[in-house]
């Protein structure tokens, strides 16, 4: 998966989530909270596996350029 792939995702999960977490406070289901959350965090992984790709690939860039 490239890194904007995981980074798009992560943004998605996050929103998800975050709307997950609305829901749970409106209806007080603490489990759609917890869940909601839950994916949140899942999302901001992603979203930092997308960078770390990124940096990684422009370190190796930057390294192929030298050579």
């Amino acid at each position: 998966m490239s890194s904007t792939t995981d980074k798009v995702k992560g943004l998605a999960n996050e929103a998800a989530g975050n709307v997950k977490q609305g829901l749970g406070k409106a209806t007080d289901n603490e489990k759609m909270q917890a869940e909601g959350k839950a994916q949140e965090l899942k999302g901001e992984g992603q979203q930092v596996k997308g960078d770390v790709k990124k940096t990684a690939g422009d370190a190796a860039d930057a390294v192929k350029g030298k050579v």
